[in-house]
């Protein structure tokens, strides 16, 4: 007997299928994004211009184009002033140019910012990445070349050689490498010290792999003077970026090289004449004759201790001068110096000081590079009026009032800097931009390998202080034979900041890191040359060693070997 069975009406279901479908479609285009700009798809290379469609909101890209082989790279000496990039002079490979903003976004009074770079990516790619290193303040995106950061340099810059490149303005865009105007903007401090290394690495090594189908085999980061600095950051704070660094003059106590700074001009003011309205002269301090003077005066008390007389002081751990030696016992004459003078040159050369006698700030190594226009550049200037324009007056005040400061204070007049009161207020920068740290473990761990060089005449940053911190790298690192292992220092006698003065500047750099990281071998001299003893080659030695002249032919890199003090 058959019976009519009444269902109970099922609630009615939204249809989620074409919702569900749209998510997963959506999903799967940003998860393969993801990949392609990680590089861990490998459907195949993309055309330059393609590189374009890469761009998202934290990612703009303003470029993206083929130059052709033969262009010539601009030429700016102002800025190779301060990152000792040498010229660069052949024409360049064909590439693809490609240029945008990391994490645009607006700052502290409206102003824009974000982090700007510049990557230029050959078309005969030899596997390998280079981060070219900035400069002063940065705030300006160099040329993505890859020169080699030491101005006598004749090796040809990474580009030529098949890198892909990256550069950056750390995350600000200045009117120039002195403009300290970001350092009112928390942000734009954070990625000035160390924050723009890491976005631009990620994004760089992103889109090398989206261009050539395949990541980089091999990472390395280049760079003098703040260049530099963020070398020895790359080594400390991201230690699985790099597998191989140079950093050339690094300022990697950039905050109280800046107290320097003031400490050195205060005193070569005090021994300063005055123009017509009271105002000191600083370039006249010292006269150029009067440093030429010192810098003979440093030959001949140190300059055979390396066991031969040639203009060049090798033996830098054992030379010892002071300039009362100088003084006149009466009238100034050309072959002395005013008592004024000589004092000047004690302070500075001393070091800074706070009002206990306590070092603010490192005491300087003697040598004849003193008289050389790259040191006077920066101590003295050339300017014969009040209005001095010594480096460290047009680039150290504004940075101070600005940048290492915490809180900012713009009005603040730096030649009135309290080595009591004030020293203080640069702990919070100090934090952040200085890359003091000596725990290396991750990056020698994988095999990371880091090349320091550094001028013995540099005015900037001193040697001494380099010196001093690579004894504490040392001490925390197993001792020096250990730490040779995976960091070697080179000191180069006569040469100021990045290269100049009477020195051999003329090495490479990148060719030594790059054998080093991938056949192991590990640089036990460089060989140097350079226009200011031309014909001559000698070797650059890994700290404590220094060159010492073993007999033969004075000029020949042979006739030298490296040993200890």
């Amino acid at each position: 007997m058959g019976r009519n069975v009444k269902r109970r009406a099922q609630p009615r279901r939204p249809f989620l299928g074409s919702a569900m479908v749209l998510s997963a479609l959506v999903l799967s285009a940003m998860v393969f994004s993801a990949m392609v700009f990680s590089g861990q798809a490998r459907a195949g290379p993309l055309a330059c211009g393609d590189l374009a469609g890469l761009a998202r909101p934290d990612l703009r890209i303003d470029r993206a184009e083929a130059v052709p082989a033969g262009t010539l790279p601009a030429d700016n000496p102002a800025r190779a002033a301060l990152t000792g990039a040498a010229r660069a002079k052949a024409a360049l490979p064909a590439h693809c140019l490609v240029e945008g903003t990391i994490d645009p976004r607006t700052g502290v009074g409206g102003v824009p910012y974000g982090t700007g770079f510049q990557l230029r990516l050959p078309e005969a790619w030899n596997g390998r990445f280079l981060f070219q290193g900035g400069g002063g303040l940065d705030g300006v995106v160099g040329e993505a070349l890859g020169a080699i950061p030491v101005s006598g340099a004749t090796a040809a810059p990474a580009l030529l050689r098949g890198y892909a490149v990256v550069s950056t303005d750390s995350g600000h865009r200045g009117r120039d490498n002195a403009d300290a105007a970001f350092g009112l903007d928390q942000q734009a401090r954070i990625d000035f010290a160390y924050g723009a290394i890491g976005t631009v690495t990620r994004e760089a090594k992103a889109l090398v792999a989206a261009r050539y189908g395949r990541p980089p085999a091999k990472a390395y980061f280049m760079g003098c003077s703040n260049g530099g600095r963020s070398a020895l950051m790359a080594a400390t704070r991201f230690p699985t970026a790099f597998d191989g660094i140079v950093a050339g003059a690094p300022a990697f106590r950039l905050s109280r090289a800046a107290l320097g700074q003031i400490w050195d001009t205060r005193s070569f003011l005090d021994a300063a004449p005055k123009d017509p309205e009271g105002r000191p002269i600083l370039a006249e301090a010292l006269s150029p004759a009067d440093l030429t003077l010192v810098a003979d005066a440093v030959l001949k008390a140190c300059d055979a201790a390396d066991g031969l007389a040639d203009g060049s002081v090798e033996a830098v751990s054992t030379c010892r001068f002071d300039p009362g030696s100088l003084a006149c016992p009466g009238e100034k004459t050309a072959t002395c110096l005013k008592p004024a003078q000589v004092e000047a040159l004690r302070r500075a050369f001393e070091g800074a000081r706070d009002g206990q006698g306590r070092p603010v700030y490192a005491s300087w190594a003697w040598d004849p590079g003193i008289a050389a226009p790259g040191w006077r550049a920066w101590k003295l200037g050339t300017s014969r009026t009040g209005t001095a324009n010594a480096r460290n007056v047009t680039l150290g005040p504004a940075a101070i009032a600005n940048y290492f400061l915490t809180p900012p204070d713009p009005g603040f007049d730096a030649l009135r800097f309290d080595f009591d009161r004030d020293t203080p207020r640069i702990a919070e920068t100090a934090a952040l931009n200085d890359p003091t740290g000596t725990f290396l473990s991750t990056f020698t761990a994988r095999g990371g390998r880091l090349l320091v060089y550094q001028g013995v005449a540099d005015p900037v940053f001193s040697a001494r202080d380099l010196v001093d911190h690579w004894q504490e790298l040392a001490r925390h690192n197993g001792g020096a034979q250990d730490l040779s292992a995976s960091a070697r220092l080179f000191l180069v006698p006569g040469m100021t900041h990045c290269g100049g003065g009477p020195a051999l500047d003329d090495f490479d750099p990148l060719s030594a890191i790059e054998s080093w990281v991938e056949r192991g071998e590990a640089p036990d001299r460089l060989i140097a040359r350079g226009t200011a003893f031309p014909g001559r080659t000698r070797p650059l030695c890994p700290f404590p060693q220094e060159a010492r002249y073993q007999g033969g032919e004075p000029d020949r890199g042979e006739s030298f070997a490296c040993r200890a003090p």
